[in-house]
């Protein structure tokens, strides 16, 4: 297959990860203030793709992670093809098609981590990885940053409570948070795109390497960038609302003060992490800073049967898409014909994921529960104190 064709299927292939990344993400922003009716679902999944399209540009620490550091590529290393990372893409789209489908806030940054991981062992075997890379800025990561958001969400929202005590046992007081929930889940919105936009183009840009159109060690162009910026907006604009069900309603009842507490969490910890060039899942922080929300409220309940399948997801998702990239990879070395074959497998297993979708669809009308628990904790003024006559 030429070189060219092969390179633009991957560029391609690339940006539908970029694209199922942005509304399989969508919630780790906007699911906390959709739930408490802070923003109406349409508004709120546009002023993300917004930010999101924004924040792609602000940073490019974690694509360089990808492009340049989790698989020995170069001197020293291997030349990991074109075709390999097309098979990686193909282990990555899939495992987000499928946890979309049953509504799983896994992470994509895994799936992409685990596709390329399976595609490279079967190309070059175990040698082609970095493990000091994978363990120190994909691993370790993974297993902090969760924590570390809960406890600051944890924090957050006793603080908020302590601070706001005067109104308990009276109609709820605390609508600033709601109007705060508007700039914190604006914040998270930013940070996805500073955080998750990268690791597409770190794909591309390991592409343009391996076939000598860019500099090894280089970082993406412009014009990556940019397309890459494009592809997560659009596909957070299409919103995800599956999975903004699930962190919605499925871990806690979200109140005002714990939605504000929560997208702190998330966003201090996914800005921290980006600056650092720590390619985590920002919905294993979400995630986080939900449940930790939700400890922080006195008489609050955590669902820890939803939690408990979220957590096998995120066990699930590096080996998950590692096997099927690495089946991609085998398909893949059969030469012209198994990228053929790669790419209509791909296609009729997205087609098909998605055909099964409309058998239940969700979409912003379906997820009027979601924000009907904004109306359980509706904002109302206290009553003025009645006159006492004489």
């Amino acid at each position: 297959m030429d070189i060219t064709l092969i390179v633009v299927l991957v560029v391609a292939f690339a940006l539908f990860f970029d694209f199922t990344n942005g509304f399989h993400d969508t919630a780790n922003a906007m699911a906390t203030p959709i739930a408490t009716g802070a923003m109406k679902p349409k508004v709120a999944v546009g002023l993300a793709a917004i930010l999101n399209l924004v924040g792609a540009f602000l940073s490019t620490e974690v694509a360089k992670t990808i492009s340049g550091g989790l698989i020995k590529e170069g001197d020293g290393g291997v030349l990991i093809t074109p075709e390999l990372i097309f098979a990686g893409l193909i282990g990555a789209i899939v495992w987000n098609m499928v946890t979309w489908l049953f509504g799983l806030p896994s992470s994509s940054s895994h799936a992409l981590f685990g596709g390329l991981i399976g595609a490279a062992i079967v190309g070059f075997s175990f040698g082609a990885i970095d493990y000091g890379v994978l363990l120190s800025k994909v691993i370790l990561p993974a297993l902090i940053a969760p924590v570390t958001a809960g406890l600051i969400a944890f924090t957050a929202t006793r603080l908020a409570y302590a601070m706001t005590r005067r109104y308990d046992g009276k109609p709820d007081g605390r609508d600033g948070f709601r109007y705060g929930q508007i700039f914190t889940s604006s914040l998270v919105a930013l940070a996805h795109g500073t955080n998750d936009a990268q690791k597409t183009m770190g794909v591309i840009t390991l592409t343009l390497i391996t076939v000598g159109a860019q500099a090894a060690g280089t970082g993406p162009e412009f014009w990556v960038i940019a397309v890459c910026a494009l592809a997560i907006a659009l596909g957070t604009y299409m919103g995800g609302w599956r999975i903004i069900k699930t962190l919605g309603t499925g871990l806690t009842d979200v109140k005002p003060a714990q939605g504000f507490a929560a997208e702190t969490g998330t966003a201090a910890t996914i800005l921290a992490s980006s600056h650092l060039g720590f390619a985590l899942s920002t919905t294993q922080v979400a995630s986080g800073s939900v449940i930790g929300s939700g400890l922080g409220r006195r008489g609050s309940k955590v669902r820890w049967g939803t939690a408990g399948r979220i957590a096998l997801g995120w066990l699930l998702t590096l080996p998950a898409a590692g096997i099927v990239g690495a089946l991609a990879a085998l398909i893949a070395h059969l030469g012209p014909i198994g990228i053929t074959i790669d790419a209509i497998i791909g296609i009729g297993v997205i087609l098909g994921i998605f055909l099964r979708s409309r058998k239940d669809k969700v979409d912003p009308h379906s997820v009027s529960e979601v924000a009907a628990s904004g109306q359980a904790v509706k904002i109302k003024r206290n009553p003025k104190p009645k006159k006492v006559r004489k």
